[in-house]
């Protein structure tokens, strides 16, 4: 590996933690970044969930505050994200390398048709009437678990699935849900850490150079989400994102 390619993935890592944090779509940054450098696509999926999980946890310790009283709520949806996880893992594993290639311009450009409908599931969020107790546990729980094995499988738009997901169904602040959104991540993230680190081509030189960035990224990220203007961060992943799923597409 290069200077100019290590300092090339040092910023991918740092943009796409911070990324996460603020408007979630970071792996819509460093998934191509990974193409970029020819790795293959099922490598760079598995090396690109490895090596941004430090993000999450910068993130989630950014957020430590809004998820200090959120623990039962936290231990509550654990393990409908860990079944998620797992079954994502698992599908990834055994699916083939050349139906992950055919199918990643597809979720490349999905993932970044989430980001953008974002937006709108935020205000509707923030009208939502009712809380998220009760009867509408169990679809919360499906939502989740939904949304963990997708994030498994491939890693970009987990965090907007995910605080879509809680934005339905749980009554709460925006910031303290974005903040159990980043604890989960890092949860499902860590399930697939494991289960790609044992059975999957992780290249673990990017992984050295990307982690630690990632994790500054989270750090920061978690920190400035409250500052930045989320809606043209968000606007300009989606645009990047769609012209690389257009571009692998074709």
């Amino acid at each position: 590996m290069s200077l100019a390619e290590a300092l090339f993935l040092a910023v991918a890592g740092l943009a796409a933690g911070s990324i996460n944090a603020v408007a979630g779509g970071g792996s819509l940054v460093s998934f191509p970044a990974l193409l970029a450098l020819g790795i293959p696509p099922l490598a760079a999926n598995v090396t690109n969930s490895v090596a941004v999980w430090p993000g999450y946890v910068g993130t989630t310790w950014g957020y430590r505050r809004e998820l200090a009283d959120q623990r039962r709520r936290l231990l509550g949806l654990a393990p409908a994200a860990v079944a998620g996880a797992a079954l994502g893992c698992l599908l990834l594993l055994v699916t083939s390398a050349q139906t992950f290639e055919t199918a990643v311009p597809f979720l490349v450009i999905g993932a970044a048709l989430l980001l953008a409908v974002q937006g709108r599931v935020t205000e509707r969020v923030r009208r939502w009437p009712g809380g998220g107790a009760g009867v509408r546990a169990p679809l919360l729980h499906l939502a989740v678990l939904l949304a963990a094995a997708y994030g498994a499988y491939f890693g970009g738009g987990l965090g907007v699935l995910l605080l879509a997901g809680l934005g339905l169904f749980v009554a709460d602040d925006l910031q303290r849900l974005n903040g159990l959104k980043s604890a989960l991540s890092l949860l499902i993230n860590a399930v697939a850490l494991v289960a790609f680190s044992l059975f999957a081509p992780v290249d673990w030189s990017v992984v050295a150079v990307m982690a630690p960035a990632a994790l500054a990224g989270g750090y920061l990220g978690a920190r400035l989400a409250r500052r930045l203007d989320q809606a043209r961060l968000r606007a300009l992943v989606v645009v990047f994102g769609l012209a690389v799923g257009v571009a692998l597409l074709f």
